[in-house]
């Protein structure tokens, strides 16, 4: 029996015990859905995603109620798995036509980014004392696209879910703030709208945190923002893949018993990422499909197609986080402090600074 097909059959002996389960996570991520869909305001409601509001709920019922062990393969299927399948499918959302759309200055205005932040948490968080696992959450969530970031590196770095959903909190936090400030700060500068769509695609978190304050300064600034944004998101399999390595090394180092596979290293669900990311690359290169999502031209069926399926990824991450949220017992949180929270403060904020300052002198 292949690999593939042993894991077939893993999977289908997990699906009958996992039901009660996945059935409260979905209930759960359905209302968070419902009550952001009730969010009166529009910037309101690309601010705080339904993602922040699942694993809230998932938080209070986890608890407020006794939850009976029946529950657990069911929250551990979303977790595992379906958390995996919405990764997989978020790469057809990103192709290498993205990365030259935005020019090799972009780009390198990104890295720039993105090295600065993951460096600064790194230096703060052995500064401040905090988990190594946590800060390192908390910086490629600041650093490259907020919560699916973080979910995508939480295995290759063995985190706890505890450190999972402290992270999310955090960046939820500052990127709210974010949407609320830049576009006054932005305003207040003068920035043209393609300084300022760069600004809010390098130092914003979240992707629809971005949307939110591009469209809140201008169109044209929203396009900026969403094009860099995109590009960002793409370094995630990269980033996680040195990431993997270091966190290998480290515990080999500390355990020489530690075995460094390479599922260990990489998940193999990253390299599926990647895959689907070719694909569509292939894809928009052949016709197929549209690159411009806004402007799908004559390709409406492949437009229609890319929606569905980014529709599954989203809500199968959705329900993965609030399962982050039910698996999760405030008491440990509360034992970690506040300290993550000066982390994520302090890196957010300087990443804004940095960022603002490169464009301004080379932009």
């Amino acid at each position: 029996m292949s690999a593939v097909a042993a894991e077939l059959q893993k999977i289908r002996g997990e699906i009958r015990p996992a039901l009660p389960g996945l059935i409260l996570a979905a209930a759960v991520a359905f209302a968070a859905r419902l009550l952001h869909g009730l969010i009166p305001s529009a910037a309101l409601s690309r601010a705080i995603s339904e993602v922040f509001i699942a694993v809230l709920l998932g938080l209070v019922v986890r608890n407020s109620f006794q939850l009976g062990r029946e529950y657990d393969a069911g929250i551990k299927f979303a977790l595992q798995r379906i958390l995996r399948l919405g990764i997989i499918l978020l790469g057809l959302r990103l192709s290498l036509q993205d990365v030259v759309r935005t020019g090799i200055s972009s780009l390198l205005l990104i890295l720039a980014c993105l090295t600065f932040a993951l460096a600064l948490a790194y230096a703060f968080g052995r500064l401040l004392r905090i988990p190594p696992r946590l800060a390192a959450l908390i910086g490629v969530g600041t650093a490259i696209c907020g919560n699916s970031a973080i979910v995508a590196t939480a295995p290759a770095i063995e985190a706890k879910d505890e450190d999972v959903s402290y992270a999310v909190a955090t960046i939820t936090l500052f990127g709210t703030l974010a949407v609320l400030l830049y576009p006054v700060i932005g305003l207040a500068l003068g920035l043209t709208d393609n300084r300022f769509g760069l600004w809010a695609g390098t130092a914003i978190l979240d992707t629809s945190q971005v949307v939110a304050a591009g469209i809140s300064f201008s169109e044209a600034a929203r396009d900026v923002a969403t094009v860099v944004k995109l590009v960002r998101n793409t370094l995630m399999a990269p980033v996680i893949l040195v990431i993997g390595l270091v966190y290998a090394n480290a515990q080999r180092g500390r355990d020489t018993s530690y075995k460094m596979t390479p599922g260990k290293v990489v998940p193999w669900f990253v390299l599926a990422f990647i895959a689907m990311t070719l694909v569509r690359t292939v894809l928009n290169a052949l016709g197929f499909l549209p690159i411009d999502m806004n402007n799908p031209g004559d390709l409406t069926t492949g437009a229609e197609l890319l929606k569905a399926i980014d529709e599954v990824a989203r809500f199968a991450i959705l329900l993965a986080l609030a399962s982050i949220g039910l698996s999760t017992n405030l008491g440990s949180v509360r034992k970690t402090g506040f300290k993550p929270l000066l982390l994520g403060f302090a890196v957010a904020g300087a990443l804004a600074l940095f960022s603002l300052t490169l464009i301004a002198l080379f932009y």
